[in-house]
């Protein structure tokens, strides 16, 4: 049985997860593990987004998981929401290609354009 503070530092810390969400500051990765996703290697993807997020030591970034993005051909896919700019969505993530998305994209602010959704198609990968 925990204590009561201990069970009031859970609460905390999972209203400030859910307050996070509310408010839209911070960042969300969000990765496809429908079964299409899975199938193409999502799980992976999504140990290593967590490993990486906790590398890095940032606070204000949830890592979660969704079902169908939508787009088969181009799983695993990743979505990005950080704060109020636009949603980024990469495609065929692999792996060794997070520890470049957290680092440039999540940490300095810079998309890597050519892991997103329309580099992708516009060169056929």
């Amino acid at each position: 049985m925990k204590s009561l503070q201990e069970l009031e530092e859970i609460r905390k810390r999972a209203l400030d997860q859910i307050d996070l969400r509310k408010k839209g500051s911070g960042t969300r990765v969000v990765v496809g593990m429908a079964t299409c996703g899975i199938a193409a290697g999502a799980r992976p993807v999504l140990t290593k987004f967590v490993e990486e997020v906790n590398r890095h030591h940032l606070k204000d970034v949830v890592v979660s998981q969704t079902g169908c993005i939508g787009a088969c051909r181009l799983e695993p896919m990743v979505e990005i929401y950080k704060g109020e700019d636009e949603k980024v969505t990469y495609v065929k993530v692999k792996p060794e290609m997070v520890a470049k998305i957290v680092a440039q994209h999540i940490v300095n602010g810079n998309p890597v354009i050519e892991y997103t959704i329309g580099y992708a198609e516009a060169n056929n990968q």
